[in-house]
């Protein structure tokens, strides 16, 4: 018999229920937890130095990070029927500018306290109709409750692919 560890575990879709989150929801859950260990993965040894490189003219490792951590805030939002506060047009802005002295364990830590309070969230939403209608943004765009949370989950994975991607092609110009 195969002793699973950490370096061999399946990944997080395969490893059963997660406890307290609605059956529905138990995807939605898998990705955002997928996400956040694959973040950690890919972004270990990454320099810090490199963390505001735009290969190419295009996104950094830090947006990717911020902007990981920002829609996911952003879709919790709209998700509990509640419009951006101030503050989150603000970090909307301010993704990927760099201008933000944070480090790249600091970026993975606020992602990973996002995830968790994603969980949490869904742990309480055992009982409700999942076809509520919710709006996204100024304009008041329509989608349901259930139509946030799996965007939640789905933008975070792509994120978390053109993070890896970034990563490699960073280090590769940088023969890192």
């Amino acid at each position: 018999m195969t002793t699973i560890t950490k370096a061999n575990r399946p990944e997080a879709w395969l490893r059963g229920p997660i406890n307290n989150i609605p059956a529905l929801l138990q995807p939605a859950a898998h990705a955002l937890i997928q996400s956040q260990e694959e973040v950690k993965r890919y972004t270990k040894n990454f320099p810090e130095t490199l963390l505001w490189e735009r290969p190419a003219g295009r996104a950094s490792v830090g947006f990717h990070l911020q902007h990981l951590t920002g829609v996911l805030d952003r879709l919790l939002t709209y998700a509990q029927g509640s419009n951006l506060s101030e503050i989150q047009l603000q970090t909307l802005r301010n993704e990927g500018n760099g201008e933000t002295k944070t480090t790249i364990d600091e970026l993975i830590d606020l992602f990973e306290n996002k995830v968790n309070e994603a969980l949490t969230y869904f742990k309480t939403l055992a009982n409700v109709d999942f076809t509520q209608a919710r709006t996204v943004g100024r304009k008041q765009l329509p989608t349901t409750l259930i139509g946030l949370l799996f965007h939640a989950a789905e933008h975070s994975q792509r994120h978390v692919g053109q993070l890896l991607v970034t990563i490699s092609t960073v280090m590769a110009m940088n023969n890192q």
